[in-house]
């Protein structure tokens, strides 16, 4: 993009021997070592999955099980950090943490959303939540804005999947800048600008609900990119498509950081790749976005395995966590600091007002006084 360093520039060598692997979106379960695990990627994760089984399961479990534990019992405002002298009631906190799901077509957001749901489900056999799009070109994708609860009876954390990023980065800015300062609500209609006239009038025959929504309008507190593990892959051999150019240009849009805190990245489709491949893609993109692979980009896969979990869960305990973190000063601290300013303003106007009492005392005295002398 531009006339910096290409996309490509970023890819170390070890990224590069890795991706000669080739991609193997057919893949199944079966091509893959027993042994092989999500987790099993960077240095420090390579080293906790050669440890003992038995070390793992008491070193590594516990935690995760609190963390799990913790998600559960949280409340909005739970993980505020209390610096510079504020405190919990200086911070607007709202009912619910909205996290928000942003990504190219094809990215698995309503299949992530059902994964997520599962970790928490204690009946599995439920259905899924989030219609997933089986067929790209039979169907327009998700349209409407769907916000789910997690877990399903939970009030205080909800989820949004939202309609695909678009080719054209305009319609993006119009859309994400829109949810970020707007808010977002459940049901809400999502129409771009590039929409054709066909596309635009089949959104709105499925409508179903009147003018006035019900539904509360939520602000984001923290965002989730996901992509395509394949997609990246295919990006990595033939550099000759726009999917890692939008993901770049996407993720540097400065409206979707809070502060200094970029959202979280989740990998999908790793279930259609071997384990050295997930390690290319997830080191490619920690070099590319220039953030953390270890701690800031989550391998999620379709799968329902322990490693998926606890993936989960910490991507969940990443963003909420952040989401605090960075929550809006109270208005009504705010205004307390401006009814202090106007209170020192109206002191000083107070002041001024005696110092010319005062004045016009003192001349009205010298008056006096010349005309006691006068008649004198």
């Amino acid at each position: 993009m531009g006339g910096g360093r290409r996309s490509s520039d970023h890819l170390p060598a070890v990224v590069s021997e890795l991706a000669d692997d080739g991609v193997t979106s057919s893949q199944s379960s079966s091509d893959r070592h027993p042994d092989d695990s999500p987790l099993s990627y960077s240095p420090e994760i390579t080293v906790a999955a050669t440890d003992s089984a038995a070390e793992e399961e008491v070193c590594y479990n516990p935690p995760r099980r609190k963390t799990y534990n913790e998600l559960l019992e949280h409340k909005p405002g739970d993980w505020i950090e209390e610096v510079g002298g504020t405190t919990v009631g200086d911070y607007e906190v709202s009912d619910c943490t909205t996290l928000l799901l942003i990504g190219p077509r094809g990215s698995g957001k309503s299949t992530l959303i059902n994964r997520i749901t599962r970790v928490f489900e204690d009946d599995q056999s439920t259905p899924h939540r989030a219609q997933v799009s089986h067929n790209l070109s039979a169907t327009l994708g998700t349209c409407f804005l769907q916000e789910y609860m997690i877990p399903r009876k939970s009030k205080s954390l909800c989820i949004y999947d939202t309609r695909s990023l678009s080719s054209k980065p305009s319609d993006n800015v119009e859309l994400l800048q829109c949810w970020m300062t707007r808010g977002v609500s459940h049901g809400e209609m999502v129409i771009r600008q590039s929409d054709d006239i066909v596309t635009r009038n089949t959104i709105k025959s499925m409508v179903r609900q009147g003018v006035f929504s019900p539904y509360k309008k939520r602000v984001v507190n923290f965002v989730i990119l996901v992509v395509n593990g394949v997609s990246i892959l295919e990006w990595i051999h033939a550099k000759d498509n726009g999917y890692v150019d939008i993901l770049l240009e996407t993720f540097k849009y400065p409206f979707l950081s809070f502060k200094d805190n970029k959202p979280a990245l989740v990998i999908t489709h790793g279930d259609e790749l071997s384990i050295s491949q997930r390690a290319c893609v997830r080191m490619y993109l920690g070099e590319l976005l220039g953030i953390p692979p270890v701690h800031q980009i989550f391998d999620i896969a379709d799968m329902k395995d322990e490693d998926t979990e606890l993936a989960i869960v910490d991507m969940l305990r990443y963003c909420i966590e952040h989401a605090d973190r960075n929550l809006p000063f109270n208005q009504n601290y705010l205004l307390q600091g401006q009814r202090i300013c106007h209170s020192m303003m109206e002191m000083l106007q107070g002041y001024d007002t005696i110092l010319e009492v005062v004045a016009i005392t003192l001349c009205i005295i010298l008056l006096l006084l010349r005309g006691i002398v006068n008649l004198i």
